[in-house]
C-alpha cells in the first residue's frame, strides 16, 4: 500500500476547511534542552484532541455514496474512535465503534456524545476488531482501520505538508509512533 505525495496532497485538498490547520511554534524549552531549534506541531488543538481527524475525514470522504448511507465501523479504544465519530457525524454517516471494555470512560462517553453507536466488547483491540469485522459482514458496513488503511495514512500525512509550509527550512521531522 504505497502512499505517494500525490495521495497526501489530494487528501489535504479533500479535508481543507474541515480539519484545523494547527500551529507549529518553536519550543523554547525543547530548543534549550537540545541545543537546536525545535518546533512542535500542535494537533492536540484539533476538536477531538489528535491528528487522527485528518485520516478519518479523508477516509470518510473517499467512501461511495452507498457506503456512506450504509455506515462505517471501526475498532478503537480512543483517538481513532473519536475522530471517526466526529467526522462521520459532520458528514451524516452512521458510525459504529467497537471499543474494548477497558477503554477510557471519557473516550467512550465522548464518542457517544458525538453520535457514534458504541459497542463495548473484549479485553483487547484484537477482540474488539474481531467483533467489528463480524458486524461489518452482518450489517454491510465499511470497516475503517485506524492505522492500516491507505486513506487514513494519506490523511495523517497532511500534517507533514503543514509542517513543511510552516517551517520550510527544517532539517528533520521526528514523529512519535505509539
Amino acid at each position: 500500500m504505497p502512499i505517494t505525495l500525490a495521495d497526501i496532497t489530494a487528501a489535504a485538498d479533500r479535508i481543507r476547511g474541515a480539519v484545523a490547520v494547527t500551529p507549529c511554534p518553536s519550543s523554547i524549552a525543547l530548543s534549550l534542552a537540545t541545543g537546536c531549534e525545535v518546533f512542535c506541531k500542535l494537533d492536540h488543538l484539533q476538536r477531538t484532541g489528535s491528528f487522527k481527524e485528518r485520516g478519518a475525514r479523508n477516509a470518510l470522504l473517499l467512501l461511495t455514496p452507498a457506503q456512506q448511507r450504509q455506515g462505517v465501523i471501526a475498532a478503537s479504544a480512543g483517538n481513532h474512535a473519536l475522530a471517526l465519530a466526529y467526522h462521520a457525524g459532520l458528514l451524516s454517516i452512521p458510525a459504529t465503534v467497537v471499543m474494548p471494555i477497558h477503554a477510557p470512560l471519557m473516550k467512550v462517553s465522548n464518542c457517544r456524545q458525538l453520535g457514534a453507536t458504541i459497542v463495548q466488547h473484549g479485553q483487547t483491540i484484537a477482540d474488539a476488531a474481531e467483533l467489528a469485522h463480524k458486524l461489518e459482514a452482518e450489517r454491510g458496513l465499511t470497516y475503517i482501520n485506524g492505522f492500516d488503511d491507505a486513506a487514513i495514512i494519506a490523511g495523517q500525512g497532511t500534517m507533514g505538508l503543514e509542517i513543511l509550509e510552516q517551517v520550510p527550512d527544517c532539517d528533520a521531522i521526528l514523529v512519535p509512533v505509539g
